[in-house]
C-alpha cells in the first residue's frame, strides 16, 4: 500500500498563489453608522440625524480636508522651484 506522501506529485499549478479577494466586510463608519441608526429608529436615543449620520460624513470631510492640504503644500512646494 502506497502512503498519500509518495503519490503526491507538486507542479506549478498547485503552487501558483491565488489573487486576493476583494474586501467585502463593511467598514468601522458604516457599521457605527447602522448602530446608530437602529439607535435612533428604536427612540433609545433623541440626536439629530446629523449625529445619526456624522460617522459617513466625517469620514468624506477628513478626505476632503486631506487632499485641500495637499494640494496647497504641492502647489507651495512648485511655486518655490
Amino acid at each position: 500500500m502506497r502512503s498519500c506522501q509518495q503519490n503526491f506529485k507538486p507542479n506549478n499549478k498547485n503552487m501558483k498563489k491565488k489573487n486576493p479577494s476583494p474586501a467585502i466586510g463593511l467598514s468601522l463608519p458604516v457599521v457605527v453608522f447602522v448602530v446608530f441608526l437602529i439607535l435612533k429608529l428604536t427612540n433609545l436615543v433623541k440626536w439629530s440625524w446629523w449625529w445619526i449620520t456624522s460617522p459617513l460624513w466625517i469620514v468624506v470631510a477628513l478626505v476632503v480636508v486631506l487632499a485641500v492640504i495637499s494640494f496647497c503644500v504641492i502647489a507651495f512646494r512648485a511655486k518655490k522651484h
